[in-house]
């Protein structure tokens, strides 16, 4: 039996924030098409400051709308504990909380330090349980900053342990920059599995420099089942200069497919929802299958 890796959709979240904002109805659209490709997890929206992150703004719009897909798990970004009541009111009832491994993107980010950060983990997990909402944290520029340089793994694993600690339901590693390479990320997940014990592990890469789908490749040989990605490879952050390109959910499908994996994602249907998100932002997006399509033709 093949191991099974659930891809969770981002392109509406992360794939949208560094874009002039998108009509709501656009982004519909593009929801309709990533529900089409059998996804069952989808990053729908944020709910952070409007004048940070202006695409982000319709956030209780468009969750408003998230009970005309059934069958998918919706979660929301958050950035404190009064993003967390936000998305609780909106109906979201799965909560995602970036913690940034060092200080300078972290004060950029949400203008409190990595520590500051961390500590408010129990709060937000305490309004989430108390709404029977999960909460899932994600350690942002995990193996390195736009501004530091390298991130030490002490940091990451001390976040990792706090998370923990503070009962949170799903840890996740960051390559908020794309500069991870697989041996980096094969690393840092053999330090972080003694950690975080038995609380599910996932990854999120970018593809900024060519290596987001191998570090992907390694994180599932690593035993990671959970990855984001991104229809068209749409995204980036704009906090962090020069980081673009998460990786493309059709190039990871055809990645682990190919390779033997079972994912829940219909690959033609993937390369479909790439155009419609293409079309939505108006410009080319760096997917490779986008433009060369699959190897195998019907």
């Amino acid at each position: 039996m093949s191991t099974h890796v659930d891809i969770r959709e981002v392109a509406l979240r992360d794939g949208l924030q560094i874009e002039t904002p998108v009509p709501l109805a656009a982004k519909l659209e593009m929801l309709g098409a990533i529900a089409a490709t059998g996804v069952r997890e989808v990053e729908a929206t944020a709910f952070v400051s409007p004048s940070k992150v202006p695409s982000m703004a319709d956030a209780a719009e468009l969750a408003a709308e998230l009970h005309n897909f059934p069958g998918i798990e919706f979660s929301a970004l958050v950035a404190s504990p009064n993003g967390a009541k936000r998305a609780i009111a909106a109906g979201l009832r799965s909560i995602e909380y970036v913690v940034a491994a060092d200080d300078t993107f972290s004060r950029k980010n949400v203008g409190r330090t990595s520590a500051e950060a961390t500590n408010q983990i129990g709060e937000i997990v305490a309004i989430a349980h108390d709404n029977a909402a999960t909460v899932e944290v994600i350690v942002a520029t995990a193996w390195d900053s736009p501004f530091e340089g390298p991130t030490p793994p002490e940091r990451v694993l001390s976040i990792a342990a706090s998370a923990r600690n503070q009962g949170v339901d799903r840890f996740s590693i960051a390559d908020t920059i794309g500069t991870a390479t697989p041996g980096r990320v094969s690393s840092l997940i053999a330090q972080l599995r003694p950690v975080i014990g038995d609380l599910p592990l996932g990854g999120h890469f970018h593809n900024t420099r060519g290596s987001g789908l191998a570090c992907a490749y390694a994180a599932v040989l690593a035993g990671v089942t959970r990855l984001d990605a991104s229809v068209g490879g749409l995204g980036g952050c704009p906090f962090a200069p020069g980081a673009t390109g998460n990786i493309a959910t059709e190039d990871l499908v055809y990645l682990l497919t190919d390779s033997g994996f079972d994912v829940d994602v219909d690959l033609p249907a993937a390369i479909a929802a790439a155009q419609v998100a293409k079309e939505a932002v108006g410009h080319d997006l760096p997917s490779a299958l986008l433009r060369a399509g699959d190897r195998i033709r019907t």
